[in-house]
């Protein structure tokens, strides 16, 4: 019974207290009722996503040809130093002892500088006997033009006859032949005489000797050579079609095996190419005072002047084995070109194949750019 009586009180006293709250909010007679709270604006739903969609950037580039330029080419090549000119002294008379030396290899000489001198007693002998020839020669003309003189006197009175008259004028021109030729016979003996002082041709060094004091030497042995002024060259051995490229007046660097290099231009190029090893020789003049010796070899570089086809390196993209540039389409998108690289040159690379020197390329940093992007060209 107990519990049957709680839901029926709990009911009785939810509709006290709902009466007693209707009568409680009952206002007053006279009395203004109280304003009421507008209700606030409904805020709208927040979604997780923009309604507006990011414009995409537009790269701007510029745009360059590559230019045709003269680059340097160096190519190795090897040689021998050998003198610009190599003068042979010789003797112009045999027979002679040779009484002294006066220059040994490595010397500096000057042009007319005594070399070596040659026993003359022989040749003075000769030179005596051939002065005496010349006297007996000068007194049988003398001899000769008295009788013809003699002669041409009597002949108007008849002491003389035309045909003895034309005999002592031959005698005449007779002695004079004789005369003449024992001069020439002089002169001959003189200038032997003087050979037997071998004087230097030239200023230079003696590169090599062949005399020793006491040797009897043979008319035209050579007991010098001399290397004239000094000078040295190189003669490079370049392929033919190298040599073909080169010109006289180009440059030329030899490594020293001192460590230094030497700097020369080339004076000439040999006329032909050797059929067996299709090399022509390129003579380049060494400075004075080289420090090389003639016959050693060395290597150096000679140096082209070629065309290249360049382009900045930043207008190039590599990718691992593959290089290309950029260029712009007709509707403002990039296309990527495979080119082929040769060269190096400061910050430029030449372009071997791929592109003409028309070509229009995207310049700068291109390391970003990707075939199809949209692009707008600078102004």
């Amino acid at each position: 019974m107990k519990y049957q009586l709680l839901p029926a009180l709990s009911y009785l006293g939810l509709v006290i207290a709902v009466g007693a709250s209707a009568w409680g909010s009952t206002p007053a007679r006279g009395d203004t009722p109280p304003a009421t709270a507008s209700a606030p604006a409904p805020t709208p739903p927040v979604t997780s996503q923009s309604s507006t969609t990011e414009t995409p950037v537009i790269r701007e580039v510029s745009l360059i040809s590559p230019k045709s330029e003269t680059w340097p080419e160096p190519v190795e090549v090897h040689g021998n130093v050998m003198p610009w000119q190599e003068m042979r002294i010789n003797t112009e008379t045999g027979g002679l002892r040779l009484l002294s030396v006066l220059v040994d290899t490595g010397d500096r000489v000057e042009k007319g500088q005594p070399l070596a001198v040659l026993d003359t007693a022989s040749l003075e002998t000769e030179l005596e006997a051939v002065n005496a020839q010349l006297m007996e020669a000068q007194a049988t003309l003398t001899q000769a033009e008295a009788t013809l003189d003699r002669a041409k006197r009597l002949a108007p009175s008849g002491g003389v006859s035309q045909q003895e008259l034309a005999q002592f004028d031959t005698q005449k021109q007779t002695a004079a032949a004789r005369l003449a030729v024992a001069q020439v016979r002089l002169k001959a003996q003189q200038r032997k005489l003087d050979a037997t002082r071998l004087l230097a041709p030239d200023d230079g060094l003696i590169s090599a000797r062949a005399a020793e004091e006491g040797d009897i030497v043979g008319a035209g042995s050579e007991l010098f050579r001399l290397i004239r002024d000094g000078r040295l060259e190189w003669r490079a051995e370049v392929p033919g079609d190298i040599l073909l490229k080169l010109a006289p007046g180009q440059e030329a660097t030899i490594s020293s095996p001192l460590g230094d290099e030497v700097r020369g231009v080339i004076r000439k190029l040999s006329p032909t190419i050797d059929l067996r090893t299709r090399k022509g020789l390129v003579y380049v003049d060494l400075p004075a005072g080289t420090p090389f010796k003639a016959g050693l070899s060395v290597g150096g570089t000679i140096t082209l002047q070629t065309r290249a086809l360049a382009l900045p390196a930043s207008a190039i993209q590599n990718d691992g084995d593959i290089d290309r540039v950029f260029t712009v389409t007709a509707d403002n998108r990039l296309q990527a070109v495979k080119v082929k690289l040769g060269r190096s040159q400061d910050d430029r690379r030449e372009i071997v194949s791929g592109l003409t020197p028309r070509a229009k390329v995207v310049a700068g940093d291109v390391s970003g750019l990707k075939a199809g992007m949209q692009v707008s060209l600078r102004k």
